[in-house]
């Protein structure tokens, strides 16, 4: 008897503590998901409703009158997936190979340069056709790779990033162990570990392979990505993170890397 009444409508405390609790739930309702994003100065909603899927996460169309911020350089039309290329045949690698024959000063006649420029042996073949589709759209900007890329097609790409991705990376794990940064970020400054995209812990499509590439190389394009230079990373990822990495940081990350072959 004594536990019904406790849970009965006439009990004035039950129903004066459920009717606040509401209260502040709907008023916390308001707060958060109408007045504080209809209030932020930078966002414009067409609606109640507009404003209370953005809060809630959802994605928010903009008005015919919000202005919409893009970018005043080329950026990378490249769509990638992770399967993206797989399994190309003997006539793809042969072509490839001969397409190739063109790009032995920088890259080595097998792919190994001695010229600072990036090793392509046994590279991803997605990052190889997606850095070639940017440096002819001017995503990616090169006084060199421009006129050589310049009459290539979708296909001759293709085929180039077969043949260097058949080719035999160099093994020598001969690098300690690895730096801080490389090993597991600095999650206060939004920096991943490197090897969530670039195949230590795994492998984002896209994201090229890093080991033994030249340390002058590595160094330089990490800098590009900090100083935005370099703007062809898909939604901005490695501008991100580079701009945040300290000059040391930069340093030990390209040595590491250049000498985890």
């Amino acid at each position: 008897m004594s536990d019904e009444r406790l849970a009965s409508s006439r009990n004035r405390w039950l129903t004066t503590s459920v009717a606040i609790t509401a209260a502040i739930a709907l008023v916390g309702f308001v707060v958060g998901f109408v007045w504080l994003p209809l209030a932020h100065p930078s966002d414009r909603f067409s609606g109640v409703w507009d404003a209370i899927c953005s809060a809630a996460g959802l994605l928010h169309k903009p008005s015919s009158s919000e202005r919409i911020v893009t970018a005043n350089y080329p950026t990378t039309r490249v769509v990638v997936i992770p399967r993206m290329l797989d399994n190309p045949d003997a006539v793809s690698i042969g072509r490839g190979a001969t397409l190739a024959l063109r790009c032995t000063m920088c890259h080595g006649a097998r792919g190994l340069s001695a010229a600072n420029s990036p090793n392509l042996a046994g590279q991803y073949p997605i990052a190889i056709y997606k850095q070639l589709m940017d440096f002819k759209t001017g995503a990616r900007v090169s006084a060199v790779m421009a006129p050589l890329v310049a009459d290539l097609s979708a296909a001759d790409m293709r085929d180039l990033a077969a043949y260097y991705a058949y080719l035999p990376r160099l093994i020598d794990r001969s690098a300690g162990s690895p730096p801080h940064i490389v090993a597991s970020g600095a999650p206060l400054r939004g920096i991943a570990p490197c090897g969530a995209c670039h195949g230590e812990v795994g492998v984002k499509a896209g994201a090229a392979w890093l080991e033994g590439q030249p340390v002058a190389y590595l160094r330089t394009e990490l800098e590009a990505f900090a100083s935005g230079t370099r703007h062809n990373d898909i939604d901005e990822q490695m501008r991100n993170v580079a701009r945040v990495m300290t000059p040391r940081e930069i340093d030990a990350a390209s040595r590491y890397y250049a000498e985890h072959q």
